[in-house]
């Protein structure tokens, strides 16, 4: 077993597995690993992928744990604490990467356990996600850097109050969903102006991924950035005016809202469906 941190990750969908690759990447040892899903065919899907028992029950995948994630979909969290009560101790410390679920509904359901609240995004997939956390009432700074080192084998990390969570989950948790959007539509253009589907994909792709990269890797402003691409007169000028007369921003800003809106629903809404973990 290596000197890092064991964990225990509860549903291991795409963001579960995400971290879990992560992890091991980082310098896990599967060893410092615990993974727990619903489903037997899931379970022996990633033993045969990671050469490692899968649990079937939540409460074996916490036993002797340092750190709990719980990566189920919003509306199976209760039904996993449901299961996890009385069987984590304050010893012991629970992320949550469920959108729009409390750190206080967790403590109500745990008591004093310390909780993190932290919503990643799908770039965690290729190392490349940024995730926003927040402490519960128990949680101490000690609990904060534990929650850092996990979460930062799969990117960047943000620490904020929890207040702003529901906003960090419309903007980047849902976030690559608008610029995957984006890439459709320009793709598509690309296409009703001739260009074959394989070049357009490729264009497109390597535009949004460098575009990106001058967003990260330099310290001009987005505002900076489009101004020197946007020749009065030109081209993009001319695409600028569109998106602009069309209502652009307006459009992102009511997305961005609709999500945030939903985001703390979530936290609220009794689940739909039996519960359990992915």
């Amino acid at each position: 077993m290596s000197d890092r941190c064991t964990v225990g990750v509860i549903g291991v969908g795409a963001m579960g597995e995400a971290l879990v690759s992560g992890l091991l990447a980082a310098g896990w040892d599967p060893e410092d690993l615990a993974l727990c899903v619903r489903r037997k065919e899931r379970a022996q899907e990633l033993e045969t992928r990671y050469g490692e028992h899968v649990h079937l029950d939540p409460v074996h995948a916490v036993e002797g744990r340092q750190l709990v994630v719980v990566a189920v979909k919003p509306r199976d969290v209760p039904s996993v604490l449901t299961q996890l009560a009385g069987k984590v101790s304050p010893s012991q410390s629970v992320i949550s990467l469920a959108a729009g679920v409390t750190t206080a509904t967790y403590e109500q359901a745990l008591g004093d356990v310390p909780v993190i609240r932290a919503m990643p995004n799908t770039p965690a997939l290729v190392g490349f996600g940024v995730t926003g956390i927040a402490a519960g009432r128990h949680a101490t700074r000690v609990h904060l850097d534990l929650a850092r080192s996990v979460l930062g084998a799969v990117g960047s990390v943000r620490e904020m109050d929890e207040g702003l969570l529901d906003a960090v989950t419309a903007v980047s948790g849902t976030g690559p969903a608008y610029v995957f959007l984006l890439a459709e539509a320009m793709t598509e253009a690309a296409m009703r102006e001739g260009l074959p589907r394989d070049i357009a994909e490729s264009f497109v792709s390597q535009t949004i991924r460098g575009a990106g990269h001058l967003l990260t890797d330099t310290e001009k402003s987005p505002v900076e950035l489009r101004y020197e691409v946007t020749s009065p007169g030109g081209t993009t000028a001319a695409a600028m005016h569109v998106l602009e007369a069309r209502g652009f921003r307006a459009l992102v800003e009511d997305a961005v809202r609709a999500a945030a809106i939903r985001s703390a629903q979530l936290g609220t809404s009794e689940p739909d469906v039996p519960g359990g973990v992915s």
